[in-house]
Formats: structure tokens, C-alpha cells, sequence
């Protein structure tokens, strides 16, 4: 792995435990830090049990060795006791770390979700960081894989740090030094059960290191694969209708398997570099519970150890190198959690980007503030996509309250860009949008959203409370042409976001305005969908029992014009700015210049 690597891997880490550190100084800390003492306090008594365990093996291999009989069994009604203690102790921690776990999670979770969906981040953020695949799969998935896994980390190196210094003080004061000649040189060796323990776990986690580094990089890329395969196939089912229509299944199909022909390979490069751990790990599995024995061999023929104290040096020699080689057992994990980690702290920089307006250029920033007339004010305003190229610029216009505007121009001139801007979506640009104060706006698309509940929630979407007369719904739904629609208000299990059609969703969005009486109603292509009668009826509906809603409208239909009183239009040349306009009755005139 490049040096640039590892400095993005720790800068991820430095993000993600910035983020998930918050749990430990939010409002519910008390929690967190009451669950974390508990994990630690039965940690410490899984080791102090693990220790008594080892002493009562010299205890009982010694008994066994003299053939003391009521020795042996003096030692064995110990059992029990240690037994349950061991049994109490490991249960109590794992719960414990299980419930640190989940409740951590929830905490960045909800944390994550929350500053994603609110603001209109998500929306932003598809606009802005177009690069950043499946932010949802980050926040679903990646998040468990970057917490959970840390906990145990955490809770292993301390447990690994008090067994290894533990058990090493028992080897130390049980298999004593080591002396031998070399050379005709007396040589001693203190410690040296505790320092060929260390001196092996050393050599083993070195090893392990080197094989198994470029895996981080490895997982992160299956990672951002098995995301991107995930989205492509969401993407075949919520458009599923049109690739159907258009006999695009082939065409479908031959991406979906190149995609997972990617997948497939990062997949088995994982695999072979895996291998390579693994068999370095099945090696180390067979020698080191060997080597303590024969280690501890020649003290117990010249009789400075018993059989108690071979096996108990044994045990501990194990205990010591399975506590330094933590790293080398949890290398492929370590791995994973890197890659979650690093997806993790993409997304969050990405959403402190979408805050600091950092996807365009500096400055690019429209301020949206509060008007204390009643009147809509855009002030020399200019609207740039992300990368900082400005499409409208220097753009002033007053709309008055019920004033009916319509904005019209060709392709790509910006129309829907601009009501998007006007709707608080798209932050892009400089200038200034003022609403008036309290006002409520509803933005009607082109596709209106349906979300999933029964069709009264549908109707009242985002007002679920809403206390509406029985008699004025039914009225409202006459008058949008889906009256045939109330027998099925309250049924429940229709899908409706695939049941609907076109038309009917956008009829659906009116009901919603008649319903709901915006203060300010800004419409993109809202009507494209319906024939003429129904659009007629639509913005009759409209400009009749809206009358006192400012309505922005973006259409393509000339027969639209006579519901508005002003027309602005956008003229896009490749040569700079230039305006053209058409007046509508009780039109005034006000410019955008387009670049």
C-alpha cells in the first residue's frame, strides 16, 4: 500500500472515532460509561478467574504427580466454584459488550441519519458528490462494520495487555532463568519463558503484517463494489416498468454481470491474500502449543519444575503469546473494520462538505433569509452547478403574494435549476432568495413523491396529522379527477408508489395543494403528465382556490400561460448573456441573464 494510503486510512480513523466518540458526550453518556464499566469490571474477572484456573493446574498436576489421593481431591472441589465464576463472568461481558455494541451503533446511526435526511443533505449530496456510491449502504451496513468490530478491539488489546503482563509475572516466578554454557561461557538467561514468549509473538505479528497489509485497500474496494452492484439492481427494479417497455432486459443483464464480474474479482483477490494469512496462522496454531513444552523440558528433568509447574508454565506461556499476538488473530478483522471506517468517514466529509458549500467553488453559497412584506425578493442572484460554472447570472426579480409566475426558456437553460434554488434545494451560486416570514412551501415535481402508508397518509404527505372534514377530502379528490380513488383510502398493503400512474401521481400532488393551501407552491413540469382537459382542470383549480398562493411555475405547454400573470424567459446562448421575454396579462418585465 502507498504512503498516501496509510495517511487516508488514519485520517479515516481520526474521522470515524472523532463522530463515534460522541456517544461518550451526548445526553444519554451516563449510559455509555455505566455499560463500559461493566465491560471492563467482567473482563477483569474473566482474567483473575483464568489465573486462579492456572494455579489450580499446578495444584492438581502436582496432587496427580505425588499421587496424593486427598490432595487430589481437596483441589477438585474448587471446581465447581471456578466454574461458575468462570461461567458468571463470560456471560456478564459478553452481554454487556453485546449491549455496548448495539446501543453505540444506534447512537451514529440515528447521528448519521439524521444529518443526512435533514436539510435536504441527501439531496444535495446526490447533486454535489455524485462519486459517493450508496451513502445508505454506508450508513446501514458500514456503520455496523465499523463499530461493532471496534468494541472488540478494544476490549481484546486490554484483555490481551493485563493477560500478557499477568501470566508473564508467572512464568517469571515459576520457570525462574535459564542457564546454559556456550563457549565455555556461563551464560543466564532471566525470564526467559516470559522473553521467547515475547520474541515469538514479535516474529509472528511482523510476518502477518507485511503478508496481510494490502488487504485493507483490497477490502475497501469489494466494499465499494458489492454497494455499487447493490445500487445498479435497485436501480433495475425502481425503473423496471420503462426498461420493460423499451426490451431492455439484455442490455441490463450484460451490466449487472459486468458489475459483478468486478465484484467477483476484488473478491477473490481477498481470498488468495487471505490464504497466505491463513496459512501463516495454521502454522503458528500447530507450533505454539508445542513450544512452551519444550521449552520448560530440560528444567523438569533436572527437577526444577514439577509436572504441575510444566503445565502451569505451559498454560501461561500460551496465555502470554496468544495475548501478544492479538494483532496476528484479528489482522483479517482489522482489515475489515479499516475499510468500513474509511467508507464511514468519506460519507461524513462529504456531508461536512454539503455544509460548508465546499462541493463548487468558494463562496458558492445562495443565502436564503426571510422577507417581512409578504413578497418573494431574489436579489442579484447567480446559480452555478457544483464545479462553480455559473449558468444564471445576476438575476433580480420581486413576486408579489398570489402573484402567478411562470419561467420559461429552452433546454438546458436552467428553468428547473432555478426552482430548485427557489425551494431551498440547491444552495450552488450567490445572492439572495428571501420568503416571506412563516410562509409554507410545497414543491410539486414533475414525478411526485408517494410514500408508502395508506392513501389518506399519501393525501397528507408530509402533514400526517392533519384534521381535514371527510366531506372536503372527498370533494378535493372529485375535483382531481381520482373520486374513484376514496373507497380506498384506508386500504392497507397497496403499493401505491407502483400502482399509480403518471397522471394519477400528479393529480394526487394537486389534491395535496387543495388540501394542504400552501403559502408558496413552486411547480417543475407538474401537469406534463395530464391531457389537456385534466391540466385545464388542474390549474382552474389552481388559480381559483389557490388564488392567495404564489405560484413559480417551469412548463413547456403555450396553453399554460393563461393561469399566470407574468412570464420570465430564460434565453441561453453560447455567446454570453442575453434575455428574452414575453408579457402575459399583467406582466411587468424583470431579467435573468444566462451564460
Amino acid at each position: 500500500m502507498r504512503q498516501t494510503e496509510f495517511a487516508a486510512d488514519g485520517a479515516s480513523r481520526s474521522t470515524l472515532l472523532r463522530l463515534a466518540g460522541g456517544y461518550w458526550r451526548g445526553d444519554g453518556a451516563w449510559r455509555a460509561y455505566a455499560l463500559t464499566a461493566i465491560v471492563a469490571a467482567t473482563m477483569l474477572g474473566q482474567i483473575g478467574v483464568s489465573l486462579g484456573v492456572n494455579a489450580w493446574n499446578r495444584w492438581f498436576f502436582d496432587a496427580l504427580g505425588k499421587k496424593d489421593l486427598g490432595q487430589l481431591w481437596l483441589v477438585a472441589c474448587w471446581l465447581p466454584a471456578i466454574v461458575l465464576a468462570f461461567a458468571f463472568f463470560s456471560a456478564a461481558h459478553s452481554w454487556s459488550k453485546m449491549t455496548l455494541q448495539v446501543r453505540w451503533r444506534a447512537w451514529l446511526t440515528d447521528a448519521l441519519m439524521g444529518w443526512w435526511v435533514a436539510d435536504q443533505r441527501y439531496y444535495r449530496l446526490a447533486i454535489g458528490a455524485r462519486e459517493l456510491a450508496a451513502p445508505e449502504f454506508r450508513i446501514a451496513e458500514d456503520v455496523r462494520l465499523a463499530t461493532e468490530p471496534l468494541a472488540d478491539f478494544a476490549d481484546g488489546l486490554l484483555t490481551s495487555a493485563i493477560t500478557a503482563a499477568s501470566f508473564a509475572a508467572i512464568l517469571w516466578s515459576v520457570a525462574g532463568s535459564a542457564e546454559f554454557w556456550l563457549g565455555g561461557i556461563h551464560i543466564v538467561a532471566p525470564a526467559y519463558m516470559a522473553l521467547a514468549a515475547v520474541a515469538y509473538a514479535v516474529i509472528v505479528s511482523v510476518a502477518v503484517y507485511f503478508i496481510g497489509r494490502p488487504l485493507v485497500g483490497r477490502v475497501a474496494d469489494k466494499n465499494e463494489s458489492e454497494a455499487s452492484f447493490r445500487a445498479d439492481m435497485t436501480r433495475l427494479r425502481e425503473n423496471s416498468e420503462s426498461i420493460a417497455l423499451i426490451r431492455g432486459d439484455e442490455d441490463e443483464l450484460g451490466s449487472l454481470r459486468r458489475a459483478y464480474a468486478v465484484l467477483l474479482g476484488r473478491w477473490l483477490a481477498i481470498v488468495r491474500r487471505q490464504g497466505l494469512i491463513n496459512l501463516l496462522l495454521a502454522t503458528n496454531s500447530a507450533l505454539f502449543p508445542v513450544l512452551p513444552l519444550l521449552l520448560a523440558a530440560p528444567k523438569y528433568f533436572s527437577g526444577s519444575l514439577t509436572l504441575g509447574g510444566v503445565i502451569q508454565v505451559a498454560a501461561a506461556f500460551s496465555a502470554v503469546q496468544g495475548a501478544l499476538i492479538w494483532f496476528v488473530d484479528n489482522f483479517i478483522r482489522l482489515a475489515e473494520w479499516a475499510a468500513s471506517a474509511r467508507r464511514v468517514a468519506v460519507l461524513v466529509d462529504a456531508l461536512k462538505g454539503v455544509d460548508a458549500g465546499l462541493q463548487g467553488a468558494e463562496g458558492n453559497n445562495i443565502e436564503m433569509g426571510a422577507s417581512d412584506d409578504g413578497a418573494i425578493h431574489i436579489e442579484n442572484l447567480s446559480i452555478a452547478d457544483p464545479g462553480g460554472r455559473v449558468f444564471i447570472r445576476d438575476a433580480s426579480i420581486r413576486i408579489d403574494p398570489g402573484e402567478k409566475v411562470l419561467i420559461a426558456g429552452e433546454s438546458g437553460s436552467g428553468k428547473s435549476t432555478l426552482v430548485r434554488a427557489l425551494a431551498g434545494l440547491w444552495p450552488w451560486g450567490s445572492g439572495s432568495i428571501r420568503l416571506p416570514s412563516g410562509s409554507r412551501l410545497m414543491f410539486v415535481p414533475q414525478r411526485p413523491y408517494v410514500p408508502q402508508g395508506a392513501l389518506r397518509e399519501v393525501l397528507f404527505y408530509p402533514v400526517n396529522d392533519a384534521i381535514v372534514a371527510p366531506e372536503r377530502l372527498d370533494e378535493a379528490m372529485r375535483r382531481c379527477g381520482i373520486g374513484y380513488l376514496i373507497k380506498r383510502l384506508d386500504e392497507k398493503g397497496v403499493n401505491w408508489d407502483q400502482t399509480l400512474s403518471g397522471g394519477e401521481r400528479q393529480r394526487i400532488a394537486f389534491c395535496r395543494l387543495a388540501l394542504q393551501r400552501p403559502d408558496i407552491i413552486v411547480m417543475d413540469e407538474a401537469t406534463s403528465a395530464l391531457d389537456d382537459d385534466s391540466q385545464h382542470a388542474m390549474m382552474t383549480l389552481l388559480h381559483n382556490d389557490l388564488a392567495a398562493s404564489s405560484v413559480i411555475s417551469v412548463a413547456h405547454r403555450a396553453e399554460i400561460e393563461e393561469f399566470h400573470d407574468r412570464k420570465i424567459v430564460i434565453v441561453k446562448q453560447a455567446t454570453g448573456a442575453n434575455v428574452s421575454s414575453s408579457p402575459l396579462s399583467r406582466s411587468f418585465w424583470r431579467f435573468f441573464r444566462t451564460a
